[in-house]
């Protein structure tokens, strides 16, 4: 009979090797979980259904905001989505406009990249927004902003004035939507130079795109040219101008890419799906940042747990990361978050290497929902 000394000194080198496995087996789950490919169980076209949510790791905080927007007057959640105009001459001159979505006194305004407000027009309940420079109005080159109204399921439109910074209403009478309306984006088409505007459905129902048109009288005019069908809610949409994609957040579905060219059809793709590790629905917000050769990255909102998931702007949209945006001295954390928007571009001192702006829905100390402006930078390091 072996002694007890002998048995330990023969056993010893087994429990090594079963610890060593062990630990193996513990980092390769952990990698699984924080590493998950996207397009995993992609939404099906006749599936609206999500499917029950996947575990994940908790996402990374980024760099915390480093300027809020003042709030619009009344309460609730009502400034929920944004669009960044940069001033290329004077970059600390560019602005954020956002919708006001109250039911009484909403609107849309313009933040200075200090947050303060410099302008607001008590326009009616405006849901999403989007801009596009170079339109052609009146033999000039105007910035266009839209947005789609809630509170008669039309189209609104505005320019842009650089100088003053405030808008003017352009929409060439009642440009009727769907109804009722959610969401909206703008489309310029590389191809063929044409400005389209895309509308989407608070329920089942047609996304549809207008073209936008000068009527030679200073206003612009829509064409209704193309419906894309939807099974549920579906808010957010961001275009692509450069590579022609249109995304759409299906918001307990996930996120849809198309062609975005008017006589593309009805085919699409999907990029993401609420449940699969990334995105937890709602899917709301989304925004491009553009890099050179096709490079850049699709920014979505994933509103369920208050963070951002980061996709590659070109081929399939490989998944790049997700994080959350935590609080930045006197500046709140970001929760609930609804809307984006994101550039590369020099937006001026402290954003000089682009900008994302960023809502949030429980603004600390604000009594209404507010905007976070974040250096790109600090997201993407």
């Amino acid at each position: 009979m072996r002694s007890p000394a002998a048995r330990n000194t023969r056993r010893t080198p087994i429990r090594i090797a079963v610890a060593a496995l062990l630990a193996m087996a513990v980092l390769a789950a952990l990698v699984l979980v924080t590493n998950l490919p996207s397009g995993d169980q992609p939404p099906g076209p006749a599936s609206p259904e999500p499917s029950p949510p996947t575990t994940s790791a908790p996402a990374p905080a980024a760099g915390g905001p480093a300027v809020e927007t003042s709030s619009f007057s009344g309460s609730g959640d009502v400034a929920d989505d944004a669009a960044i105009w940069v001033d290329f001459a004077n970059p600390a001159n560019s602005v954020v406009i956002a919708d006001n979505k109250a039911d009484t006194g909403g609107g849309i305004g313009v933040f200075g990249m200090d947050g303060t407000m410099i302008h607001f027009r008590p326009d009616g309940k405006i849901g999403n927004v989007d801009l596009r420079t170079g339109f052609p109005l009146s033999g000039e080159a105007a910035v266009l902003v839209g947005g789609n109204n809630r509170t008669d399921d039309t189209l609104a439109l505005w320019t842009l004035d650089p100088q003053t910074r405030e808008l003017t209403p352009v929409a060439a009478g009642s440009i009727r939507t769907f109804a009722p309306n959610y969401g909206f984006c703008m489309y310029r088409s590389s191809a063929s130079g044409k400005f389209y505007a895309f509308v989407t459905p608070n329920e089942e129902g047609p996304i549809q795109q207008f073209e936008l048109v000068d009527d030679g009288e200073g206003r612009v005019e829509a064409e209704l040219v193309r419906e894309l069908p939807v099974s549920s809610i579906t808010e957010s949409c961001v275009a692509d101008d450069e590579l022609g994609h249109l995304y759409v957040a299906q918001e307990d579905v996930g996120v849809w890419k198309y062609n975005a060219e008017p006589d593309a059809g009805k085919q699409r793709t999907a990029v993401d799906k609420a449940g699969a590790g990334r995105l937890v629905a709602d899917v709301e917000g989304m925004g491009i940042s553009y890099g050179p050769g096709g490079s850049g990255h699709l920014f979505v909102s994933s509103q369920g747990d208050s963070t951002i998931a980061v996709y590659e702007r070109s081929g399939d949209n490989k998944f790049v990361k997700k994080f959350n945006v935590g609080g930045n001295g006197d500046i709140d954390g970001v929760s609930g978050t609804d809307g984006l928007d994101v550039t590369a571009l020099d937006a001026g001192p402290q954003f000089e290497e682009g900008l994302l702006v960023v809502h949030d829905e429980a603004n600390s100390g604000g009594t209404t929902s507010n905007l976070k402006y974040i250096p790109l930078a600090s997201v993407l390091e």
